[in-house]
């Protein structure tokens, strides 16, 4: 059986509209939390860092499920699952209109609308890369840009339906909108696969009766016996009187030798189920040996450990001002007069034009990927260090939009990622890495609301998360100095590698 080539194109741009407007709709909310963030805090007194736990739990919950939420779509399709994952999403943000304190909130906001978003992610990005060989590159560029529009529009829809509504009525119509992904995710069409027999129908075929049927087989050659046997008994009994016991003693011992051979049957198929399920946990138990063995050889890289460390550190440190800077502001005093455009907004919408244009470069022989993102991190840190000094609008708004631009460097990680351990190595390493980028986009906001609650000030939350940022490049940029030239001469002299990393790049 074969499934059919993807088309590239027909149906599959449908595919990408539907999946563009799905990030659009799940994630605008989730990354416009920042807005939400300010009414939370007045709502429920609560201090700003385990306020802030909402917001991080919403963006990071999907990163940490990954390897489940990939199980998910691989087990139930990308169609289901984001039906599913539409009604969580809309569930999760009508719950949170009632929640009676921020604790609710945690689990309505944070884990079940962040779990749906994982889901819906993971769904759209498997659909896509299903429908499209040649111009998957273009396609996954598109379907990305979802979340970063939806910022954009969400920061200001959000604040506009709270001065109408309250924050209440602004959750509810936030996730009535979110229904709309229902309507997405019935267009998901999966891709349509040859005339062959299905795999699921051959496997099942191919497996021996004795693993399936055999309690029934047993049970029927039970019933015929027995049928078999009172009716000869009956019989023999009503022609020939005096036959009868000695044919009813016949039967028994015939019956009893019958029932000595399926006894024996029965003990040798036990056997043998036995002897598969051990064969199978074995075979489990070496491909998680295996999978671990890998893991240990992918941190010897010390490329590959810096880069875990950096990604670490840059969402610790990096992802709190899309959550935070709304309140920078109002703690700032700046009036609202002066408010032409909400700073995440700003954020959004530079996010967008940096991840287009860091990936029009990264395309560039002659750009190194991996010196091109550690610029992004140095400069990132920088941008924090410079946002205490920041004390009017148009400083702050400058700033959002050069951090904004600075984290459409996601745009470039999977070049980086698949130049540091090749791209046979990539879904291993890459997992690995969106793992510890949702453990850092979970601890980054909380930290920093801690560091304001502590001091009453934000200047020194910046500078730690300054400090972070700029650790992590620094570190990435010592680990890749000795070896990156021998790493690229290597993959000149193999031009399989050259061809597998621009493909890479493409993905």
């Amino acid at each position: 059986m074969g499934f059919r080539k993807p088309p590239d194109g027909g149906w599959g741009w449908v595919i990408v509209v539907v999946s563009f407007f799905t990030q659009f709709l799940c994630y605008g909310s989730p990354l416009a939390v920042g807005v939400l963030y300010l009414e939370w805090l007045d709502a429920f007194g609560e201090g700003k860092g385990k306020t802030a736990w909402v917001g991080s739990l919403a963006n990071g919950i999907g990163l940490l499920a990954s390897p489940v939420c990939s199980i998910c779509v691989s087990s139930f399709g990308a169609r289901p699952v984001a039906i599913f994952s539409g009604f969580m999403v809309a569930g999760g943000l009508m719950m949170s209109s009632f929640a009676p304190n921020i604790y609710f909130l945690y689990i309505s906001y944070g884990i079940v609308v962040g779990l749906g978003c994982g889901l819906l992610y993971t769904a759209t990005v498997t659909i896509t890369c299903q429908y499209f060989d040649k111009h998957r590159g273009l396609a996954l560029g598109l379907i990305s840009t979802g979340s970063s529009v939806g910022l954009f529009i969400y920061a200001a829809l959000q604040r506009e339906l709270i001065e109408l509504y309250g924050l209440d009525g602004c959750l509810l119509i936030v996730g009535a909108l979110s229904l709309n992904i229902l309507a997405c995710g019935t267009l998901m069409r999966p891709v349509e696969s040859s005339s062959s027999p299905p795999p699921e129908k051959m496997c099942v075929d191919k497996v021996p009766d004795q693993y399936f049927v055999y309690h029934e087989k047993e049970k029927t050659v039970e019933e015929n016996i027995s049928i078999l046997e009172k009716g000869y008994i009956d019989e023999k009994c009503v022609n020939n009187v005096p036959d009868c016991k000695q044919d009813s003693i016949l039967n028994k011992n015939v019956l009893s030798s019958i029932n000595i051979n399926e006894k024996d049957t029965y003990k040798k198929k036990v056997v043998e189920q036995t002897n598969f399920c051990k064969q199978l946990a074995k075979r489990k138990w070496q491909l998680y040996l295996t999978y671990w063995k890998e893991t240990m050889l992918l941190f010897k890289n010390k490329v590959f450990s810096a880069l875990f460390v950096a990604i670490l550190l840059f969402d610790i440190g990096g992802f709190p001002p899309s959550l935070l800077m709304e309140d920078v502001a109002r703690s700032a005093n700046i009036s609202e007069d002066d408010y032409y455009m909400p700073l995440i907004s700003i954020i959004g919408i530079m996010t967008t034009v940096g991840k287009l244009i860091l990936g029009i470069l990264a395309d560039f022989k002659w750009v190194n990927t991996l010196y091109l993102y550690v610029t992004t991190l140095l400069m990132t840190g920088v941008a924090l260090f410079a946002i205490p000094f920041a004390k009017s609008y148009l400083t702050l708004a400058m700033l959002s939009g050069v951090l904004g631009f600075l984290t459409g460097n996601w745009s470039i990680f999977p070049y980086v990622t698949t130049k540091t351990v090749g791209i046979e190595k990539l879904t291993h390493a890459y997992g690995i890495l969106m793992f510890f980028a949702g453990l850092g986009n979970s601890l980054g906001p909380p930290i920093v609301g801690w560091f304001y609650d502590w001091t009453q000030e934000y200047d020194t939350a910046f500078y730690f998360s300054g400090f972070c940022v700029l650790l992590g490049g620094f570190l990435l940029l010592l680990a890749a100095l000795p070896c990156w030239n021998a790493c690229t001469n290597q993959s000149s002299k193999l031009p399989p590698n050259t061809y597998s990393y621009k493909v890479a790049s493409n993905a």
